[in-house]
């Protein structure tokens, strides 16, 4: 009996190791939305010293939102969002992404700036873990592309916070 308690642990275990691409697509759609969303509501609370950048960050997260709402509603790829993977050793960091901070009325460039690269350092590890465990087809192309994407925001991120915080660009 004891043989059997175990088996099922493992199993239990095992099953919680693994998720679905339907699910990874609903998480990441919620993550850009949310990010989407505090980057709006950001917008008019932050000096206009990087406004423009606060501006696209939530264009390029609307971008990415349509780009998965239109993934999940794919016909050819029915089959491949029942697949399971494995999950990602970025995905708990990833999943935190969606909850959001108060940076108050009047935030701080330095703080936004961290916040953002934070955020795009998630979603660029998340999405390159999941090109890589992802089988063949769309919905890796996707990841890869997000992949890319994000890690060429974070380094315009890095580049705006040197200037910015290092050179006394004003915070």
């Amino acid at each position: 009996m004891t043989q059997t308690g175990e088996g099922n642990q493992h199993g239990i275990e095992r099953f919680r190791g693994k998720t679905t691409l339907r699910e990874i697509l609903e998480i990441a759609t919620g993550f850009e939305a949310s990010a989407r969303d505090f980057y709006t509501a950001l917008t008019p609370k932050v000096s206009k010293r990087i406004r423009y950048l606060v501006e696209e960050l939530a264009a390029e997260e609307q971008l990415h939102f349509e780009l998965f709402s239109a993934m999940a509603q794919r016909s050819d790829i029915a089959e491949q969002v029942k697949l399971e993977i494995e999950r990602t050793a970025s995905d708990s960091q990833f999943s935190d992404c969606l909850h959001l901070p108060d940076m108050g009325e009047q935030p701080d460039d330095q703080t936004v700036l961290q916040y953002a690269m934070g955020r795009e350092h998630a979603a660029m590890q998340h999405y390159g873990e999941l090109a890589e465990t992802t089988p063949p087809g769309p919905i890796r192309e996707l990841f890869q592309y997000l992949a890319s994407e994000e890690t060429k925001h974070k380094l315009e991120l890095e580049k705006i916070y040197y200037e910015t915080v290092h050179r006394g660009g004003g915070v």
